[in-house]
């Protein structure tokens, strides 16, 4: 996988993750554990995103 791959497929992970978080966020009782966990997946993606572009 090149770089610009890996990059591409980061930043639609990152926009999945965004998309379960406003998910779980609009349930009546919403799991904070599980909003908790895909945030910190998100950030993870987000720093290696970063890191990519930065030294591309």
């Amino acid at each position: 996988m090149s770089l610009e791959q890996r990059l591409e497929a980061l930043k639609v992970r990152h926009s999945t993750l965004e998309d379960l978080i406003q998910q779980e966020s609009s349930r009546p009782l919403p799991d904070n554990v599980e909003i908790h966990a895909l945030k910190k997946e998100k950030l993870r993606i987000k720093d290696e995103i970063v890191d990519i572009a930065t030294r591309h």
